[in-house]
């Protein structure tokens, strides 16, 4: 069976169009260059055998973000992220960007809030992704979402060690 040219030609105009952001997505889920690399091309390889339906999505975007999500929670589960190659992880290069300690402590803490959570926060924050939008790329409810969202806020002040901040009515702290 041949594949339409046409459609190659624009799953390629898609993918070059959209890699960055695929990869930025991954990296700010598995917080690893490396899994986040094998995240999408996992997901671009899946998309590439799909490409005739989901193309016709009404949006492709969120269609290819849940996809990566759902390759992120899988392995998650499977364990394999716990499987370590080497006795200590090699050294990368030192980056020159401002806030790179902040960057670096959300990071480390982001990945010590449960897979759901972190991937509700990552969608919802950094992502700037409507309620909804996320809720329908997790295939959950809103009210989950916004659960979600709730307990891994309270989770990453914990960690990182910052106060619950008081709701507007005066009452403050957790349930």
């Amino acid at each position: 069976m041949s594949r339409d040219s046409t459609a190659d030609d624009e799953y390629l105009a898609y993918v070059n169009g959209r890699l960055p952001a695929l990869r930025r997505l991954a990296y700010l889920l598995s917080g690893d260059r490396d899994q986040a690399d094998d995240l999408v091309q996992e997901t671009i390889t899946k998309l590439y055998a799909r490409w005739s339906k989901i193309s016709r999505a009404d949006n492709v975007d969120a269609y290819v973000h849940t996809m990566i999500v759902r390759a992120f929670l899988d392995e998650k589960r499977r364990g394999w992220w716990r499987v370590g190659l080497f006795g200590s992880i090699p050294e990368e290069r030192a980056e020159k960007a401002a806030g790179l300690e902040d960057r670096t402590m959300l990071r480390a803490a982001l990945k010590q809030v449960p897979p759901k959570q972190q991937a509700v926060l990552v969608l919802r924050f950094l992502y700037d992704r409507p309620v909804a939008e996320v809720a329908q790329i997790l295939g959950c409810s809103e009210g989950t979402v916004k659960s979600q969202t709730s307990h891994g806020l309270n989770a990453l002040r914990r960690i990182i060690g910052d106060p619950v901040p008081a709701n507007p009515n005066g009452e403050g702290g957790p349930r």
